[in-house]
């Protein structure tokens, strides 16, 4: 996720760290190209079709209608994954304070919210599809870490170790039926949550849209420049440039949207997020917390 404040007029067009330029200049320099030929090929007289620009703007207005659409769509993705990611950290900081409320500062205790830790960043590897970290075994034992990898999904390993536990602790008397209760609504609400960062992730947006906006984007961009040839001249060339920018812009800002888990510039910092789980867990057991993750090139990941 990129972290920087707005830039300035002076650095405004030159920026490119998070910007979607260089995805689509190609394109951007395709249609000035084609552009240029046409008003080249009309200027010398060969015969080219003029197209009335009012019409096409009229096409461009619809289009611009069903790219916000599109846009919207993939924005409320992304922000109910960070949502659903906020929840899994109140969840998890519910946790640490309801286990110190009906079990006390005890060794098993500790144990609950390591595995919650071990949740947390088996879940963030399950989504962006990476490796599990090797600082894993600094939470819990390596074996049973081992065992958590070797599942088809390895984060539902550690919230059923920690439902074996807590129906342990509560058949030995370490927690009564109303704190056992709580407990287990609280493993319910996290792997509700997960869930439902799952579903974002295993249900793309439908193909036939993204079909639909590149087809109508290409034919709309290499419209353009006969319906400027009469009105701009050649200026032609650099609002042909300038509208396959915003089209082709928009498309593309949507496609990285609609992956908010992707380890991306623009996906949620997953990385960032399991640090701050890691440190509300230490302050809770009293231990030293770690360092939060700061940002890198204006990318916090």
């Amino acid at each position: 996720m990129i972290v920087r404040k707005n830039p300035t007029f002076l650095t405004l067009f030159l920026i490119t760290k998070g910007s979607i330029v260089p995805k689509v200049a190609p394109k951007i320099a395709f249609f000035m190209a084609l552009s240029v030929i046409i008003l080249v090929l009309d200027h010398t007289g060969v015969p080219i079709i003029h197209i009335n620009f009012q019409a096409a703007s009229i096409f461009g207005l619809a289009l611009s209608l069903f790219l916000g659409f599109r846009n919207n769509a993939a924005y409320e993705r992304w922000w109910e994954a960070r949502t659903l990611w906020g929840h899994l950290i109140a969840d998890i900081r519910s946790l640490g304070r309801e286990t110190m409320t009906f079990m006390g500062e005890t060794q098993d205790r500790a144990e609950l919210l390591k595995l919650a830790c071990v949740f947390l960043h088996l879940h963030r590897t399950n989504l962006r599809r990476t490796d599990p970290p090797a600082q894993l075994q600094d939470f819990a034992d390596p074996a049973l870490i081992q065992s958590f990898k070797d599942m088809r999904n390895p984060a539902c390993g550690p919230l059923n170790e920690m439902a074996k536990r807590l129906h342990r602790i509560h058949a030995n008397g370490g927690i009564s039926d109303f704190g056992l209760r709580v407990l287990t609504q609280r493993l319910g609400a996290i792997s509700l949550a997960q869930a439902g960062c799952e579903r974002i992730s295993s249900t793309p947006m439908p193909y036939v849209y993204v079909l639909l906006i590149y087809r109508t984007i290409f034919l709309y961009c290499i419209l353009v420049p006969f319906g400027l040839i009469e009105s701009v001249g050649w200026m032609a060339p650099v609002f042909a440039g300038i509208i396959a920018y915003v089209f082709y812009g928009l498309a593309a800002v949507t496609d990285e949207l609609k992956h908010p888990f992707t380890n991306s510039v623009n996906g949620i910092p997953l990385d960032a997020m399991c640090r701050t789980v890691e440190i509300s867990v230490a302050e809770a057991l009293n231990t030293p917390p770690p360092m939060p993750l700061e940002p890198r090139d204006h990318i916090l990941t």
